[in-house]
């Protein structure tokens, strides 16, 4: 698995090592039950702090993408595509606030997809 950082980039280390592993889940390149290199390890190939790394793998493990097993290491999680599901879960929690709150769909919409073109830093 080849993680790599852009220094110039402003997105912090962490969630571009966040970010990276699960696109690697995602397009299939990282298996489920592929063990990942140690914290300590990668920190190290990437110049980085420890906790910086292990930042990006407690977010990993919040969403369910990766498993820690102690002595065994962290490795890609079985729990099928929970990220998926998680935002299906909120995109549903979001839905029910709108229609309670009489905005029309595509003002919802629209909403949603003003807060997400900001957050993913798209104009």
């Amino acid at each position: 698995m080849l993680i790599t950082l852009d220094p110039e980039s402003p997105v912090p280390p962490y969630e571009q090592i966040r970010a990276q592993i699960a696109g690697l889940v995602r397009s299939g390149e990282a298996p489920v039950g592929m063990r990942l290199p140690t914290v300590r390890g990668l920190a190290e190939e990437l110049g980085l702090a420890v906790n910086t790394v292990a930042k990006a793998y407690r977010e990993l493990e919040t969403a369910g993408v990766v498993q820690t097993r102690g002595r065994h290491g962290t490795v890609i999680a079985a729990s099928g595509d929970s990220a998926r599901q998680a935002a299906a879960r909120a995109a549903a929690g979001y839905a029910r606030l709108v229609h309670g709150l009489g905005l029309p769909v595509a003002e919802a919409l629209a909403v949603a997809d003003a807060a997400l073109r900001d957050v993913y830093g798209e104009a």
